[in-house]
């Protein structure tokens, strides 16, 4: 068995605590990485914000549980959330099986993308990041 290996899509922002950002339009889809799901390994329960709350960048706005721990979610831009996914209530292995699909958890709308975007990793950054552990 080799190394595991991440994805990273090219076209997403990155924190360092393994949130991605994905510019849709005037919105921001969030959710976590590949590397975030699979090192949690079997997600059991999502706790996310309702629509219409604020969220500050760098600040908790949830948490993901696993059979392992409880991880803080941590949102990559400041704004207002639009959506949730309300499938993770009932299937939150889907952000094991599909972090960068259907396994996304939130929709916001940014308060300054262009302000805060310069502050996130662009994909080789967060490739480095996360080979250099």
């Amino acid at each position: 068995m080799g190394p595991i290996t991440y994805e990273v899509p090219e076209d997403l922002f990155y924190t360092k605590e393994h949130e991605w950002a994905k510019v849709i339009g005037a919105n921001v889809r969030v959710g976590i990485t590949d590397y975030a799901a699979k090192t949690l390994n079997d997600v059991v329960y999502v706790t996310l914000p309702k629509a219409g709350q604020k969220v500050v960048q760098f600040k908790a706005f949830g948490t993901v549980e696993s059979i392992k721990a409880v991880s803080e979610l941590f949102s990559p831009l400041s704004g207002t959330v639009l959506k949730v996914n309300e499938s993770l209530s009932s299937q939150p292995e889907l952000v094991n099986k599909s972090p960068y699909g259907d396994g996304w958890l939130i929709e916001i709308k940014p308060t300054d993308l262009a302000a805060e975007r310069h502050k996130l990793l662009d994909a080789k950054g967060y490739r480095n990041l996360i080979t250099s552990k």
